[in-house]
């Protein structure tokens, strides 16, 4: 059951309209209305509140039975990634996250920590952590994590004429372009698998 079906079920268990549960929540009835379509997910605050308001523990809104009933590898955690004269370095891991085995097809996999504010409008917070496939090629529109310099940033990539577009999902962070083979400090270094809300 995913986490919109489980919050319209509470809901109408307990006899909440949308505009009722949002206002109780703070929101706007349409970002109640997004949850239930699944369209969005409530931010980690909002899940803690409907917790108290339906009396459930906040695990009820999670699948804890699929990471339970996996088996678990080691992925490390990147603090720090250089990209110089066109090569990358990973430097020690920070720590060593425990991942659910089927969260991992071919290739190699790795964590960052989302920092700032800049992809916010694709629900990525300050403190988040990602879960990324290591590789240096994605596709027009995809989320990936881009090594400039010493500097690990996250952007929406597009390609245009042999560079690289970074684009933010926030209006207050105009576009970065960069030329790979003239900008040598620039790779990309891996795709957006997966998500890991900062609880």
């Amino acid at each position: 059951m995913s986490v919109g079906t489980k919050i319209k079920t509470l809901r109408k268990e307990h006899k909440y309209t949308q505009e009722s549960l949002a206002k109780k929540l703070g929101v706007a009835p349409t970002a109640v209305s997004a949850w239930e379509r699944d369209a969005n997910k409530p931010l980690m605050d909002k899940i803690m509140m409907m917790a108290d308001i339906f009396n459930v523990p906040f695990t009820h809104f999670f699948d804890v039975e699929e990471y339970n009933n996996s088996e678990e590898v080691h992925i490390p955690l990147y603090g720090n990634v250089s990209c110089g004269e066109g090569l990358v370095i990973y430097e020690t891991p920070s720590e060593y996250i425990a991942t659910p085995e089927e969260w991992l097809k071919s290739g190699d996999y790795f964590y960052v920590r989302a920092c700032g504010d800049s992809m916010t409008g694709a629900r990525i917070f300050d403190g988040d952590i990602l879960f990324m496939r290591k590789q240096d090629e994605v596709e027009n529109g995809e989320i990936a994590a881009v090594c400039i310099e010493d500097e690990i940033v996250l952007k929406r990539i597009f390609r245009s004429n042999g560079n690289f577009i970074l684009q933010s999902e926030n209006q207050k962070y105009p576009p970065r372009i960069f030329n790979p083979n003239t900008d040598r400090n620039i790779r990309i270094i891996g795709r957006l698998e997966k998500l890991i809300v900062n609880f």
